[in-house]
């Protein structure tokens, strides 16, 4: 087809792609003509009609208007969509034995302080408290040292201290530690609870059409990095947690389900998980 072809439905995207110019950037043009075939295959696969169409284009529109450096209301549909969880496997494929990755999330806050190993990160007096332990290694199994683990989650209530600055202590329930020779973590902070993503909004309202929830199951984050080896973003998740088979954002993953286990000494709870890491 030429650049001159006039657009039927039948070559309907043959004509949009035809119209891109000879000298652009060969991964946009990979992408857009991509794009393209399937948003046009969509569209003939269900008779896409005008007022779904009008619909769709109003709700693209108020995703963006709610919008905010507090809230990125886009990364909330692309995780609700599973798109966001697509493109991380995607990204992150690694062999059979090491840690899996999971979503980012919004939450998380750099530089957040750093301290000794078996400190506590929970800043206020709420929430069962829980001893995270465990060791980053390599694929082979052997301790990696200078290892940072940065953890972060929410409060007993289910919120992230910038959710709540003026409520939470700065830096509550967040902290990094830096491993030894030895590749052990080990810290205090509370048995996370499952929480609701903001669904005030068009998500939400989209959350509802479907007949879905918006729970997150109880989870804490880790980002963990070591000069020479691939990064780590995932979670470990509660696995008594009711919301682990419809987690509304799927991030779960089987091997990152952990147990946590009754303690009788300081803490009430104690979680132990080794992460392994892959050679950069």
């Amino acid at each position: 087809m030429t650049k001159e072809s006039y657009f039927t439905e039948e070559d309907s995207a043959e004509a949009v792609n035809a119209r891109m110019g000879d000298n652009i950037n060969p991964r946009l043009a990979e992408v857009m003509s991509s794009l393209v075939r399937h948003l046009h295959a969509f569209a003939k696969d269900i008779d896409l009609r005008q007022e779904e169409w009008d619909l769709a284009i109003e709700f693209l529109t108020r995703t963006g208007q709610i919008c905010s450096p507090e809230r990125q209301e886009f990364i909330l549909l692309s995780d609700t969509l599973g798109v966001s969880m697509l493109v991380d496997a995607i990204n992150n494929r690694r062999p059979s034995g090491a840690t899996e990755n999971t979503v980012f999330g919004p939450f998380h806050v750099a530089e957040a302080p750093i301290r000794a190993m078996g400190d506590s990160i929970n800043l206020e007096s709420k929430g069962e408290s829980c001893l995270f332990e465990g060791r980053v290694v390599d694929i082979d199994g052997n301790p990696i040292q200078g290892a940072t683990v940065d953890v972060w989650s929410d409060n007993a209530d289910g919120y992230y201290d910038v959710q709540q600055p003026d409520i939470q202590p700065k830096f509550n329930n967040r902290g990094r530690f830096i491993t030894e020779a030895d590749g052990i973590y080990s810290f205090v902070g509370i048995k996370p609870v499952a929480y609701p993503i903001p669904d005030d909004g068009p998500v939400g309202k989209m959350l509802s059409a479907l007949g879905r929830h918006p729970n997150r199951p109880a989870h804490l984050h880790f980002l963990i990095t070591a000069p020479g080896y691939e990064k780590i973003v995932t979670h470990i998740f509660d696995g008594e947690d009711k919301w682990l088979s419809s987690d509304a954002v799927f991030g779960v993953k089987e091997s990152l389900i952990a147990p946590f286990e009754p303690n009788t000494e300081k803490t009430q709870w104690r979680a132990s998980f080794d992460f392994v890491m892959v050679k950069s």
